[in-house]
């Protein structure tokens, strides 16, 4: 029902008490008329079902979910009787912001103006702020320098660091440096069709394959 109505609840409490049936029902009916009468003389006028179901389930007159029930079409007429006689609710006042509180209390005018400014511009900032911080995301990669990412089929994948990675510089510029062709000539050696390392005599210094490893493991 909507806006006000001089039909008192209790005239609508007599006609559906008048209706008979379970006794259990009939007190339930007037424990809620008097639940209700409570709420008006309260001079609150929330007869939502929400906020009268929670009250009726605390006081034990029926559980707030049931007054959607088809069953419950009397109790939910008993409701909109009084949410009819008592109006419809009073529009909630609006809460003043502590920074307006804040500003009527200067009393230069000039003080005042420049202090609005500044409140202002920090809720700009503020919200604009908050809009960064919403749509804002940071993706830190944690994974080793040099690394790959390895998964197969039902496995977790893994970070896999290269070799060549895990050398520090001077570590990798010795490793060049042993098998550069300048190195090798200046101290009588040469490296063979194979990778290996031979010197002057055509004797083996490094095994076959030394070089190419060597270059494999820098990734030349």
């Amino acid at each position: 029902m909507n806006g006000m109505t001089d039909i008192h609840p209790d005239a609508v409490l007599e006609a559906l008490l008048a209706k008979g049936g379970r006794s259990n029902r009939r007190a339930n009916l007037a424990k809620m008329q008097e639940l209700c009468r409570k709420q008006y003389e309260a001079s609150t006028r929330d007869f939502s079902l929400p906020a009268i179901g929670r009250l009726a389930e605390a006081d034990g007159i029926i559980k707030g979910r049931a007054l959607y029930n088809a069953q419950s079409a009397d109790y939910r007429l008993l409701i909109e009787a009084w949410a009819a006689y008592a109006g419809p609710p009073q529009p909630k006042q609006s809460r003043t912001l502590a920074s307006h509180e804040y500003l009527m209390r200067i009393e230069d005018p000039a003080i005042r103006a420049i202090m609005q400014t500044i409140i202002t511009e920090r809720d700009k900032l503020k919200a604009q702020l908050n809009i960064l911080k919403a749509n804002t995301q940071v993706t830190i990669d944690r994974r080793p320098l040099g690394s790959t990412i390895a998964s197969a089929p039902r496995a977790q994948p893994i970070a896999v660091l290269a070799l060549s990675a895990q050398l520090t510089e001077s570590e990798r510029e010795a490793l060049q440096k042993a098998v550069s062709q300048d190195y090798l000539e200046e101290r009588g050696m040469c490296e063979g069709s194979h990778g290996e390392i031979v010197n002057e005599r055509g004797r083996t210094i490094f095994e076959v394959g030394f070089a190419r490893a060597v270059r494999k493991v820098l990734g030349d």
